[in-house]
């Protein structure tokens, strides 16, 4: 019995060592995979990387080569009924409709699609900011306009499985947190979703893990937290009113630190996620010190170490990274000048 066949009763999407290969070209290779249903998972990797072949795969575009694939019980290739089609929702990168509709008739023409009722229009219309708009012609939309009506069309039927890749390309500030929180209240009622999008930063507090592709192989598949421990990138301190020679002091207690001047001549410390908590300790034994604020590594700077040449994963066979790595582990948090000290360092101010 195949992992998609056993996972589909608690998984909405499970694939089993698929690849496929087209015109002589892998665009996926050996992917097994497991997303729970009501989960969040963020589809990362570059150009090329076998994001939108996997959203394919799972929308039964494509059938893989080798390997099996399970959608929401069913494999999507061969599902051709009408009930599971309902339950799919998809925004492709590159949205398009007629530009001589207008919002509300285009919406109107998609749900009829879905046999879906007429009454759900002006709901999604609303709820995606377009009301104001419906009736206009799409010719005179703007790009963001157009993603957030691509939007309401993958949101007609209330999808048990949304496939957003990109979706918030072209869209301002305010648009871009309003379908964050449209997929936070998905969550909440229990849709699963799959979010590829390039703007890591905004993805990272929606999202529930993280597969990061390249040339359409797994690099990486977990919870940030056990990326973060994986990877064993650094903790940032930043802190006012800290002596300037700080990392040096932590270098004299055994803490590996790097040093560097942040925005509003604030202190910039680098330490390893298992000395945290003893730099922590000790920067906040001095007296003038006026403000902390600590990061864990954030979801860019894993993607950039994962997507590194010479970035090697710990959890997936190769050798972890030692105290003496340190400084190589520093490189994907920035790339503004800074002060390295190391045990080795001269040990005076």
């Amino acid at each position: 019995m195949t992992r998609a066949t056993t996972c589909a009763t608690t998984c909405a999407i499970a694939f089993d060592d698929v690849s496929l290969e087209h015109g002589g070209v892998t665009r996926l290779s050996h992917l097994s995979l497991e997303v729970n249903r009501g989960e969040v998972l963020g589809l990362l990797g570059h150009n090329g990387a076998g994001k939108t072949t996997s959203m394919k795969l799972m929308l039964g575009l494509l059938s893989p080569t080798r390997g099996s694939l399970s959608v929401l019980g069913q494999r999507p290739d061969r599902a051709g009924d009408r009930a599971f089609r309902q339950h799919l929702g998809y925004l492709p990168e590159n949205v398009r409709f007629y530009p001589n509709l207008s919002g509300r008739e285009t919406l109107t023409y998609l749900a009829r699609l879905k046999g879906r009722p007429t009454a759900e229009v002006d709901e999604l219309l609303v709820q995606v900011g377009l009301g104001g708009a419906a009736d206009r012609r799409l010719a005179t939309w703007s790009k963001g306009m157009r993603q957030r009506l691509g939007l309401a069309q993958a949101l007609l039927g209330e999808p048990r499985l949304l496939l957003l890749d990109e979706p918030t390309s072209g869209l301002d500030p305010a648009a871009t947190e309003a379908v964050y929180a449209t997929i936070g209240m998905l969550k909440a009622r229990g849709v699963t979703v799959v979010l590829s999008s390039h703007l890591l930063p905004g993805v990272e507090p929606v999202i529930d893990r993280a597969l990061i592709l390249g040339e359409g192989k797994c690099l990486a598949l977990g919870d940030l937290a056990s990326l973060r421990e994986r990877f064993a990138l650094p903790y940032v301190i930043e802190m006012r009113g800290a002596p300037q020679d700080l990392a040096l002091r932590l270098i004299r207690e055994g803490i590996p630190a790097r040093s560097s001047l942040a925005d509003g001549g604030r202190l910039r410390l680098e330490v390893a996620p298992e000395h945290r908590m003893n730099a922590l300790r000790l920067c906040t034994a001095f007296q003038g010190l006026k403000d902390l604020e600590i990061r864990p590594p954030s979801l860019e700077a894993l993607y950039r170490r994962v997507q590194d040449p010479s970035g090697r994963d710990p959890g997936n066979g190769s050798e972890g990274s030692s105290e003496s790595d340190a400084s190589d582990r520093y490189q994907v948090i920035d790339e503004t000048d800074h002060t390295t000290v190391s045990p080795s360092a001269e040990d005076t101010p």
